[in-house]
């Protein structure tokens, strides 16, 4: 998101600092964050964006129709009546001058040639995974990980859903070593911030380890 360009015109003399203020001191432009949030049909995406988001969430659901019940598992999730057609979208503060900017992906077949769009510049993914239907989860785990964007496995833990713990839930989706999961509950917003905060530090490891690999030994290092 650029700023408004507030400085001097062309030729003129250079813009002062507002008095008491020093260049050092100035604020560095926040640094803002884009994060999908992926999963099967009504894992609870759109529950978990508009949970954390801070400012109203952009949703974009249709109510289920008969026709998309011929095409869209609803085993499970019986009560369900809509579901997101293009993306859900929010907004989150981590800390002072960093922000995540959430898309929530469609979680049906049909819908996924929306994914390429969404994913370009992200920094990362959460995959939200419901035990009852685990299998459900695959496609975007498989998704992320061909494309080797950073994700984490969010498993949203329903209250009739058996409990699993990381470990099971990792070995069941046959996951990178490192690849974390983290249990939660989309519905609560410490919760939802805390597999963001997981998914940043996640995510942030493995890019530097990527830059530091592509740069490669120095001459004379060593």
């Amino acid at each position: 998101m650029g700023q408004h360009d507030n400085g001097p015109a062309v030729g003129g003399p250079p813009a002062s600092a507002p008095d008491g203020a020093c260049e050092d001191d100035t604020e560095l432009a926040a640094l803002a964050l884009k994060i999908l949030v992926a999963g099967g049909f009504g894992v609870g995406k759109t529950t978990l964006v508009g949970a954390v988001s801070e400012i109203r969430p952009l949703r974009t659901e249709e109510v289920l129709s008969e026709a998309g019940e011929l095409v869209d598992d609803t085993g499970g999730v019986d009560q369900k009546t809509t579901t997101t057609v293009a993306m859900d979208f929010g907004r989150i503060t981590i800390r002072s001058g960093l922000s995540l900017y959430l898309f929530g992906t469609p979680g049906q077949d049909r819908f996924w040639f929306l994914w390429d769009e969404l994913s370009q510049g992200a920094l990362g993914a959460v995959v939200l995974a419901d035990t009852r239907r685990l299998e459900d989860c695959f496609p975007a785990v498989d998704y992320f990980e061909h494309r080797r964007i950073p994700f984490v496995v969010a498993v949203n833990c329903f209250s009739d859903a058996r409990r699993y713990g990381a470990h099971d839930v990792s070995r069941a989706l046959d996951l990178d070593q490192g690849t974390p999961v983290v249990l939660c509950d989309a519905r609560d917003k410490d919760s939802g911030k805390e597999v963001l905060i997981r998914l940043v530090e996640y995510a942030g490891r493995v890019h530097t380890a990527r830059l530091l690999d592509s740069v490669g030994p120095q001459p004379g290092s060593g």
